[in-house]
């Protein structure tokens, strides 16, 4: 931790003596809702937190939303081939199942596995992402001990004009996607309407050669892992004059991908993902507002088989099904006591429900949440307060609760610290999946993972110059593990300390847009060594170090850009036994705005053509190029 600490005093140095101008402070503060569930400013929210939006988007020119996330503060994903394969994002260190993931406010996400398929959102159909760190049971309930990530679908604008768009995309290994869309809207009402689609090829998934097949994927398939994505998006709303709003999101993403398998898990998948919600906000009196939230989500899953194993040639069919429901309401109620302070209460309610070829011993639970939220100004210094009660049809009671304050100095200057408790529920394989030859294979006595973390920050907008470094403790008891030595039934045991330091420096310089962020982090299970094998051990598939750099820069009509990631070894398994070596990738990017509607962008991702993984004997993309002719012209 010594050179963490180096670490963050250059980085404070450096960024503290360029730090001078403020003309550009309002564009570095931007508005945001996902970490107190009420609108504040990103410098109010005693917080750490990120930002991106579609201009981010469309300047970076990602392929995938883990294209997008990979490297900013405190995230790592990894994925086991390439575009549409299986994925995990693991944050602050924290298990991949330690992620809130919500869609325009409704929780994703399979409720087997236990975490969002982020591989399956199309990057085209989103309008901007609110990335919180840190612990959010206390607003959220279950799962939100690394943090919550909340994905905003494309939406229209009140700007009185209709705007289509479109966008095609052409690369390696055969990809073509386009994207086609309507939006607009006046003062009182707005709608966007999206469509989209994305093939490729793809690459070989898993190395070749049947030792190293059967050290990875555990057959051995020398087929081009095919992807096809076919997407939609709709986006309305109402504002009358009194304040009352009306808006509804639809989302669809269904995925037909390819991967190395055999007739018993398959060697197809077409996966969907549906999200519904509509949101209802009045104001029954002037300090007094209300927001009601309904919402669907569905992760569905089918496999099939088609090819020979062993042999024996098999016809298409189907090997299994995997269908995942979340109902949802919420009731909030944000209740002005004075100008500086604000009390939220709220009850959320959740019904999961599983639908399978597979017979659990249960298929549905519910779940209802009532929480408090105090956020108070006095001064300089900033108090957030917040509890929450969950009781769950299976685990029964669970209590979270958090506290940040913060304080305000001269020229742009924050100081602030947190503490917060949080909560991992088990998921339908933890708990109810079937006996296996009458060997149970699951677990209907586990207790929730719980954690408690500490945080103290400084950040610091002032003018052309952005820069923030904190650092953090998780502690994580009754860590779910699966025992190899009967038949890998899960079972809480170990316990889990992750310790960090993040650091993030920009600048907007003579045009040069400039961003560069800095993990370091010590995620280590130390349970005791007297039940756990792997105690001292580091947490799998999550590196040490990390780094990101983004660079853009606009002559005219024409823009350039480069981002370079490198991330640390780290280990595939919880033994670490299966090392996976540091590497770092380059990518090139550039656009011309040939006229004021029609843009051509050009990418060049993992430039030196790297050859790494981030999942142990699967490959990683080599190197890879992009072209896309894009029309957004203004409202008309």
């Amino acid at each position: 931790m010594k050179k963490t600490l180096l670490a963050a005093a250059l980085l404070c140095c450096f960024s503290t003596a360029y730090a001078a101008d403020q003309d550009n402070a309002s564009a570095l503060n931007p508005v945001i809702v996902t970490a107190t569930r009420t609108a504040v400013t990103v410098d109010d929210t005693l917080s750490s937190v990120t930002v991106i939006t579609r201009a981010d988007i469309e300047r970076l020119q990602p392929v995938s939303v883990l294209d997008l996330l990979t490297g900013l503060p405190g995230v790592n994903t990894t994925q086991s081939g390439g575009l549409g394969q299986t994925s995990s994002l693991f944050m602050r260190g924290t298990n991949s199942t330690h992620t809130l993931v919500l869609i325009d406010g409704v929780r994703i996400g399979s409720v087997t596995a236990g975490f969002a398929s982020l591989e399956q959102i199309p990057v085209e159909q989103i309008e901007r992402i609110e990335i919180v760190r840190g612990p959010r049971s206390s607003l959220y309930g279950a799962d939100a001990i690394g943090g919550v990530i909340q994905i905003f679908t494309r939406h229209g604008s009140a700007n009185g004009g209709v705007t289509p768009s479109l966008s095609m995309t052409a690369g390696s290994h055969g990809l073509f996607g386009s994207q086609a869309g309507l939006s607009g809207g006046d003062q009182h009402a707005w709608y966007n309407l999206n469509l989209g689609g994305e093939y490729t090829s793809g690459f070989p998934g898993c190395k070749m050669g049947a030792a190293e097949a059967m050290a990875g994927c555990f057959v051995d398939d020398s087929r081009d892992d095919a992807y096809r994505n076919w997407n939609g998006s709709a986006n309305a709303g109402y504002r009358w004059d009194n304040g009352t709003e009306l808006a509804f999101t639809w989302l669809r993403s269904k995925n037909d991908v390819d991967y190395a398998g055999s007739p018993y898990g398959g060697n197809d998948a077409v996966n969907e993902q549906r999200v519904a919600g509509v949101r209802l906000s009045f104001s029954p009196m002037e300090a007094w507002g209300v927001t009601l939230n309904a919402g669907q989500s569905k992760d569905l899953s089918t496999t099939y088989y088609q090819g020979s194993y062993y042999g024996a040639y098999y016809p298409l069919a189907q090997t299994g099904y995997f269908n995942s429901q979340r109902n949802q309401f919420s009731w909030q109620n944000d209740i002005e006591l004075t100008s500086n302070q604000l009390l939220t209460v709220g009850v959320d309610y959740q019904q999961e429900h599983l639908d399978s070829s597979t017979g659990y011993l249960a298929d549905s639970r519910d779940d209802t949440g009532t929480y408090a939220q105090y956020q108070g100004t006095f001064g300089s210094n900033e108090v957030q307060l917040s509890v929450r009660h969950d009781h769950n049809q299976q685990y029964g009671d669970h209590d979270t609760g958090a506290a940040s304050w913060g304080y305000h100095f001269d020229h742009g200057l924050r100081v602030y610290a947190s503490y917060g408790t949080a909560f991992h529920a088990p998921t339908f394989n933890d708990l109810y999946y079937p006996p296996y030859y009458g060997i149970p294979s699951a677990n209907p006595d586990l207790k929730p993972e719980k954690s408690r973390s500490a945080e103290v920050g400084v950040t610091q907008q002032l003018g052309i110059w952005n820069w923030g470094v904190s650092a953090y403790q998780t502690r994580i008891d009754d860590l779910i593990l699966l025992d190899p030595n009967q038949n890998y039934v899960p079972f809480n045991v170990s316990k889990a300390r992750i310790r960090g330091l993040e650091g993030q420096l920009g600048a907007d310089i003579d045009g040069w847009q400039v961003q560069g962020y800095l993990t370091l982090q010590q995620p280590k299970d130390v349970g005791d060594v007297t039940a756990d094998a792997n105690s001292g051990n580091l947490l799998p598939r999550r590196p040490e170090r990390m780094a990101r750099v983004d660079i853009d820069r606009r002559f005219g009509a024409f823009g350039i850009g480069t981002t370079w990631y490198a991330a640390g070894y780290s280990y595939d398994d919880a033994a670490n036994t299966h090392r996976l070596g540091g590497y770092s990738t380059l990518a090139l990017r550039a656009s011309w705005h040939f006229t004021q509607d029609w843009q051509v962008e050009a990418k060049l991702a993992n430039a030196f053509d790297r050859d790494y993984e981030t999942v142990y004997y699967f490959n990683q993309p080599g190197r890879t190029w992009y072209l896309t002719l894009r029309y957004s012209p203004a409202a008309r």
